[in-house]
């Protein structure tokens, strides 16, 4: 798009997972707080609304309080908390008599895609961001045009123009070094999407010992009623979470400014001491559930629920018939070879590099001694002056901002810090623009 013919958005975001869509609604509500309208348009690669679809597993419950949802942290009164969402669908009392703070997984996302639905002139979905291109004018970086891929096809290439972008692509699943995902080797991510597919399996394997691990194995015991169940994991036996009442300051916004003001050795320490709450850990009662039925196992004398802790998979092998892992005992060396329909990685997730996308338009951004993005306390990254955009990260700032950067905690407050950055950027940008036609 010629310069001249381009319209320039405000903010243009990368993803419309919860994180954008907090901020969606923290634009709109500062709006009509402030009078101040911002022009931004989101870009979605699926084809519609989703997260983390392929562990929508019935009956499983969210570990965060239903009070940490889009809106509240930020703004108790606004429209678009879960309280809203339960009272138009006239679930609210029955809600009330639930007595529980922590609804199941799919009625939270059921209340993400109500939220979403309110945006959707906003939203294109069936959007990938392929590149980030700076657009300077008299040597400083004024716009960036992203360019975007429509539906999945090459050949449908837009651009899109913004004086700020937030990028928010969310999280990419891990595999193991030198672990080829295929027809028989999933991503726990992909787990409500496979396991459909699977025909009277004799044999499952699951790796892995955090909360998605222990849910897999849970969930692949409850429906393959015929078949073995193996949980492969270095541990001992899982590791209950941290969800005792003080060690979830951790999450508390002001937790935010204290870990962003602490010198880089106490950070390296806090991070080491509140890994239990978030990492490789699971929820006592479902730990408590899978022990109880490996044991009545034990006493009926037939296992098909096998705890192979303190293993490790060694080698895979995959053809049209079965997947063969090799499996060895730490303590001893011994290794056993297991024949399965299905292996299931569920060894979590790592963020998204925001510099991948980012691409030219990285080059102006200041990086720390250690080499990650320098990150400022409004979720800006540090630019150089010749950089005039604004650079947003949602997600992507744990050594920065802290543990909660990935998680749910933190969402409504945060997009309401990147809303307001943005509108004083704005109100800035005006001014000088004014500034200069006078």
């Amino acid at each position: 798009m010629p310069p001249s013919d381009a319209h320039v958005h405000d903010l243009v975001g990368i993803g419309f997972g919860p994180s954008n869509l907090a901020l969606a609604i923290a634009l709109r509500e500062r709006h009509e707080r402030t009078g101040q309208a911002v022009d931004a348009v989101f870009l979605e690669k699926q084809p519609a609304f989703g997260w983390h679809r392929g562990m929508l597993i019935e009956g499983t419950t969210m570990q965060v309080s239903f009070l940490k949802d889009l809106v509240t942290m930020r703004n108790p009164a606004s429209g678009f908390g879960f309280l809203s969402y339960l009272r138009e669908r006239g679930r609210l009392a029955d809600f009330i008599n639930h007595k529980t703070m922590f609804p199941s997984r799919a009625e939270f996302h059921d209340y993400l895609e109500w939220a979403a639905a309110a945006f959707a002139g906003q939203v294109e979905y069936g959007s990938e961001v392929v590149a980030v291109t700076p657009v300077a004018v008299d040597g400083v970086v004024e716009y960036l045009d992203v360019l975007v891929r429509q539906g999945g096809r090459s050949d449908e290439l837009t651009t899109r123009r913004a004086r700020n972008l937030v990028v928010a692509a969310g999280l990419e699943p891990v595999l193991p070094a030198g672990a080829v995902a295929g027809e028989r080797i999933w991503h726990s991510e992909e787990l409500l999407d496979r396991a459909p597919g699977l025909r009277d399996p004799r044999r499952l394997l699951v790796v892995g010992a955090g909360q998605s691990g222990a849910e897999v194995t849970d969930y692949l015991h409850r429906t393959f009623t015929g078949a073995e169940v193996c949980a492969v994991f270095a541990k001992y036996g899982y590791t209950p979470a941290d969800d005792s009442s003080f060690a979830n300051r951790v999450f508390d916004p002001e937790a935010v400014d204290h870990f962003f003001t602490a010198p880089e050795e106490v950070k390296r320490t806090l991070m080491g001491y509140h890994r239990s709450t978030n990492y490789s850990v699971v929820d006592l009662e479902l730990i408590d559930e899978l022990y109880r039925r490996h044991y009545q196992e034990k006493v009926q004398g037939r296992e098909r629920l096998r705890i192979m802790n303190a293993s490790r998979v060694t080698d895979v092998e995959c053809d049209a018939a079965a997947v063969r892992a090799t499996v060895e005992f730490l303590p001893t060396g011994e290794r056993t070879v297991l024949e399965a329909d299905a292996l299931v990685y569920a060894t979590g997730y790592r963020p998204c590099d925001p510099l991948t996308l980012l691409g030219e338009a990285g080059e102006y951004c200041v990086r720390r001694p250690e080499g990650g993005l320098r990150v400022e306390r409004d979720y800006r990254i540090a630019t150089t002056p010749a950089m005039r955009c604004g650079l947003y990260l949602q997600g992507a700032t744990e050594h920065t901002h802290g543990i909660g950067s990935t998680l749910l905690s933190n969402t409504a407050v945060r997009a309401g810090e990147i809303a307001d950055s943005v509108g004083e950027r704005l109100s800035g940008f005006h001014r000088d623009s004014y500034a200069m036609r006078n």
